[in-house]
């Protein structure tokens, strides 16, 4: 019966797509939200920081919100706020290209944040209505790494609003703002630095937010992905182990095309906000000091903090999803050796090579770290290496891993590696090239 039942989903998951009966007893199983599922908290915290967009009153005072804190507020700040004549240390030469940086990253994270919820849906964007059909492992895993998640973007997000805030008030109780819009100097610089504080947080949450459910959703496919390897631990039939491979491969094609412009475009904007601070700090007379530029630094740091989250996600699951190619070429030539006569002194089977490096096995995992796991490993795989499918079907299965690698990709560009390798030559070469013709390098 469980057999009929893991074909028939089978067949309708080639059939639309993907898409398969929930399993009725479990609460993973639903696809509309309500109060107090498992999203339930990390819900509350988007309504907290007004992003939640589920209703038209939410989605109005979220957008009433965004334009406030993402564009009113750094506009008055730049143009009313900024003194001119003040003395050296409380001058803001670099406050344009800060300003123009963190809104145009944050309205591009705001836009893809409302696209997201409008189009799919909080728990269909986080692929909770596809865990029915996960192992309880990838379930229970997955809820705790989004336990975890708001945890990681504190961790980016106070740090920086924490320098942010004391450059502020400093700024402000040493007298450099002398504009009473209020009637009184004390009660309108406490406005303004409450407001400027809450607009540089507004900003540096959307931006860290869409980073780190990147960050969540590759977490679930890695998750998935060690589920896959456990397949070759087994006597596993070829047609689960094709089924379970194109499910993966669906949906990394799926975060690939949701993510895609994104990616793409916060590469363009960092990437240019970083040449304009090189070139705003490199110019003929620019004094660059904590003062003057403490602010382009945070600004910067965080940007470049918020595209390193993103590449390392997609380069580590573009990383396992490839290792199951070694994976299963590792699989083959095991259950190959073992089909041979143990008494064969010519060629040694999968035991005799395990009990061989037996003795080295404990060094080499202490040193290997965290850098091995169930994808990626240098273990033998001996005593689960019989495997009662024939030699052509486990070569046939190889060859196809070998010519579908998975991965995340930008327009048809895996982020891999050496996709890492070109994006840094590139990077490199513009900077110097701008540095050759600013402060003279060659």
């Amino acid at each position: 019966m469980e057999e009929a039942r893991e074909s028939l989903v089978r067949k309708t998951y080639f059939a639309d797509g993907g898409g398969a009966a929930a399993a009725p007893n479990s609460k993973f199983s639903r696809s509309v939200s309500h109060a107090y599922d498992e999203l339930h908290s990390f819900r509350n915290c988007l309504r907290w920081m007004c992003l939640d967009q589920s209703n038209f009153c939410s989605a109005s005072l979220s957008w009433l919100v965004f334009v406030l804190l993402a564009l009113v507020v750094p506009g008055i700040s730049h143009f009313v706020l900024a003194c001119s004549s003040c003395d050296s240390t409380h001058e803001r030469p670099f406050d344009s290209v800060v300003q123009l940086s963190l809104s145009g990253v944050a309205t591009l994270s705001f836009l893809c944040l409302s696209r997201f919820g409008r189009k799919y849906g909080l728990r269909r964007f986080l692929f909770f209505d596809r865990l029915c059909h996960d192992s309880d492992t990838v379930r229970k895993g997955y809820t705790k790494q989004l336990d975890s998640s708001l945890k990681l973007l504190a961790i980016f997000v106070v740090p920086c609003f924490l320098a942010e805030s004391a450059y502020k008030i400093w700024w402000y109780a040493s007298g450099a703002s002398q504009i009473p819009f209020l009637g009184n100097v004390l009660l309108s610089d406490t406005v303004a630095c409450a407001m400027e504080l809450l607009s540089w947080l507004y900003r540096t949450t959307i931006i860290f937010l869409v980073c780190v459910l990147f960050h969540l959703i590759c977490h679930l496919q890695i998750l998935r992905l060690q589920d896959f390897a456990k397949f070759f631990e087994v006597d596993s039939d070829m047609g689960d182990v094709l089924y379970e491979h194109l499910k993966i491969r669906k949906h990394l094609r799926i975060i690939s095309h949701r993510y895609r412009s994104f990616m793409l475009w916060a590469l363009i904007m960092v990437t240019g906000s970083q040449f304009a601070s090189l070139l705003a700090t490199t110019k003929p007379g620019a004094i660059v000091d904590i003062y003057r530029a403490g602010e382009l630094a945070l600004c910067s740091m965080t940007l470049v903090a918020g595209v390193l989250i993103l590449l390392r996600s997609a380069t580590k699951i573009t990383h396992k999803a490839q290792a199951v190619t070694s994976l299963a070429a590792k699989w083959n030539v095991c259950a190959t050796l073992e089909r041979f006569d143990a008494t064969d002194g010519e060629t040694p089977t999968a035991a005799m090579m395990a009990a061989g490096g037996a003795g080295d096995s404990g060094t080499e995992t202490d040193d290997a770290g965290d850098e091995e796991d169930e994808l990626d490993n240098s273990k033998i795989m001996h005593a689960y290496a019989y495997s009662t499918l024939s030699f052509q079907k486990r070569q046939a299965l190889v060859t196809y891993f070998e010519n579908n690698r998975a991965g995340i990709t930008v327009y048809g560009f895996t982020l891999d590696r050496s996709t890492l390798h070109s994006i840094f030559g590139v990077e490199l070469a513009l900077v110097l090239w701008l540095l050759g013709k600013t402060v003279g390098i060659s």
